[in-house]
């Protein structure tokens, strides 16, 4: 078994019409065995940028403690809001220098842009090679599930509340489909003027 699959995860984000969804399963496991189902894999990092890490569990909590420490370094640096392709290339840059000894993640980014508000979604490989894209990035045990169900599900210009619709179906058919993820998930809906956090109940077994 892979070191990325020994705890288990999945991570979507998805743009829509002036909004970005990020969403996480809550499992924390060991291999088969379930420890918790409580594990928050999304952290914030910005009024409106967020960073989901699928993985090893030790390197989400050491990845997302040294992101925070370098976000906060740079705006009292540069007193202002860090954006998310200059995070983008912050996180780049913190797996990289690591390339010979990995932290074992593979970050996926959300946020919208802090003047234009335009949606931005990104996604790295563990030693920070970068894909942006236009429409929905996944990570985590089960991404070939999450693929799938975003590709059929997915439309460009999504309002809020569909946006929430459809990364919310992607994530739980695709989590019933892997051993190593689900037991819940959880859904932020990032808006110009708010951020709503929703939690979905899923199958427990």
């Amino acid at each position: 078994m892979s070191i990325m699959s020994y705890n288990g995860s999945a991570l979507v984000a998805m743009i829509g019409k002036d909004c970005v969804a990020i969403a996480s399963d809550k499992r924390f496991g060991i291999q088969g065995q379930t420890v918790s189902m409580e594990f928050p894999k999304i952290f914030e990092m910005g009024p409106q940028l967020y960073i989901g890490l699928p993985g090893l569990a030790t390197d989400i909590q050491t990845v997302a403690q040294r992101l925070t420490f370098r976000v906060n370094l740079y705006e009292l640096r540069e007193n202002k809001r860090i954006r998310p392709k200059t995070f983008m290339s912050m996180v780049s840059n913190l797996l990289y220098e690591r390339r010979f000894g990995p932290y074992f993640v593979d970050p996926v980014i959300a946020g919208l842009e802090p003047v234009t508000h335009k949606p931005f979604v990104a996604s790295m490989d563990l030693i920070g090679c970068p894909m942006v894209t236009e429409d929905f990035v996944v990570g985590g045990t089960c991404s070939e599930q999450l693929y799938g169900m975003c590709e059929s599900l997915w439309e460009p210009n999504l309002e809020p509340d569909d946006l929430f619709e459809t990364i919310s179906q992607s994530i739980l058919n695709a989590v019933d489909r892997d051993a190593l993820a689900g037991w819940g998930a959880v859904v932020y809906i990032i808006e110009k003027d708010k951020v709503t956090t929703k939690t979905l109940k899923a199958r427990m077994d």
